[in-house]
């Protein structure tokens, strides 16, 4: 096990050495960002930064409009009516409602990576952060997590408790498009 820096919010994070051998990402547990590096043990050190490298991959400047729907969303108390509700009138908005020490929700995580990044604009993948984000945790009535909702027209049409298979999720968001 190696334990990779988050560059975006500084979590560590213990990953599989192997996950990599069969295609997959590691992401960060807390804000769902890539854990991107040159192999995994690159970053086990690091504590941040990154260097230029780091800084292209998570896309800087122009590139941020067009990494707003291929990557999930970061919400809070804050801007959750605005980007998840007021949002879901435009298209969809899958919700997913985790904590950083869920192990389900890590699992569900990159799943969630891909969907965003398969979404071309069709809906949009958004992530809270219940243990940072408490109010707007408890207005939603979230028991267990993950938790994940589906806004369309400004309301939650569907609710989906539990880790799901990407196929599940897919599946359950494209009904609603």
């Amino acid at each position: 096990m190696a334990i990779l820096a988050c560059d975006k919010c500084g979590a560590k994070n213990r990953v599989d050495e192997r996950v990599t051998v069969v295609g997959r990402r590691p992401v960060c547990g807390r804000c769902g960002a890539r854990l991107d590096g040159e192999g995994v043990g690159a970053s086990t050190t690091s504590t941040g930064g990154g260097g230029a490298g780091a800084n292209a991959a998570r896309g800087g400047g122009a590139t941020n409009a067009s990494s707003e729907t291929t990557r999930p969303l970061a919400v809070t108390d804050a801007t959750f009516a605005r980007e998840v509700v007021e949002a879901s009138s435009a298209r969809p908005v899958l919700l997913d409602c985790w904590a950083a020490w869920c192990g389900p929700c890590r699992m569900i995580a990159p799943a969630l990576e891909e969907l965003a990044a398969e979404s071309g604009g069709r809906y949009r993948v958004a992530k809270l952060d219940i243990d940072e984000n408490p109010q707007t945790a408890a207005s939603l009535g979230i028991q267990s997590i993950p938790t994940l909702f589906v806004y369309k027209n400004g309301q939650a049409v569907e609710r989906i408790v539990g880790a799901q298979p990407k196929q599940v999720l897919a599946a359950r968001l494209s009904a609603h498009l």
